[in-house]
């Protein structure tokens, strides 16, 4: 029988989580009641995919934001109450990776990103693993690849052209890191790609001369969770099931 802690520890090592300083923990979140047999896995811990964990007789909850961010209210009401009560109610376990599973070199966020893309040679371009730099094996305008972005993830990009010529250097970093634009411009990047957009980023991306693509923190981020969750699965013999309940944002 496999327990929610022993995804836990094995999760914990397995994605260095002791080599990161993030805004919430990560591992074992909510203790659960019963050894897991089925382990679904989803974006953001919100009342609907806990609920649809709750449908589906899931054990245990597996994602990539979880809850008890720092700087929030930490008393267990309103929102924040009716997910927790809602979760022990239903006796399931709750394992969230933030930073530590956009990092990851094979199940990262990032990583997975660039399979979903197509990106080739794709690695990280610094210590903390969380911005990515590839290429094109094919040159192409900022507008064909916004486009092809756009099929992968099945969601239009928001496409700042800076640049009148292919581009083939691509940098990125999934979720809500448009600040590393000017970083990704000085590794000699044609086009950067994150998940949310700042209303500076436009003027950065023209000024420095490098085309972005604001393609969705919730799009962006779907497939490291699904990566791990697969490979728990694998791993330990148990089932696994990953639920979308989207965002447009």
């Amino acid at each position: 029988m496999i327990t929610a802690e022993t995804l836990a520890r094995y999760s914990n090592e397995l994605l260095s989580v002791g080599n990161f300083s993030d805004y919430c923990p990560n591992g074992l979140q909510v203790a659960g009641e019963r050894p897991v047999r089925l382990l679904v896995s989803g974006v953001s811990a919100s009342q609907a995919l806990v609920q649809a964990a709750i449908d589906a007789d899931a054990d245990a909850l597996l994602v990539h934001h979880g809850w008890f961010w720092k700087g929030e209210e930490p008393c267990l009401v309103g929102i924040k109450g009716r997910r927790v009560r809602m979760l022990m109610q239903a006796g399931i376990a709750l394992l969230a990776y933030h930073l530590p599973l956009d990092a990851h070199p094979q199940l990262g966020n990032n990583r997975q990103l660039a399979e979903v893309l197509g990106i080739n040679d794709p690695r990280p371009a610094n210590p903390d693993g969380l911005l990515w730099l590839g290429r094109l094996a094919i040159p192409c305008s900022g507008i064909e690849l916004a486009r092809s972005v756009g099929e992968h993830l099945n969601r239009a990009p928001l496409h700042i052209a800076a640049i009148d010529r292919p581009v083939q250097h691509l940098a990125w970093c999934t979720g809500a890191a448009q600040r590393y634009i000017g970083e990704a411009h000085a590794l000699g990047a044609d086009l950067f790609i994150s998940g949310e957009v700042s209303e500076q980023t436009t003027h950065e991306a023209r000024e420095l001369g490098i085309d972005y693509l604001g393609a969705g923190h919730h799009a962006t981020e779907r497939y490291g969770v699904q990566a791990l969750g697969a490979h728990l699965a694998d791993q330990f013999e148990i089932q696994h099931r990953f639920i979308d309940r989207d965002n447009p944002v």
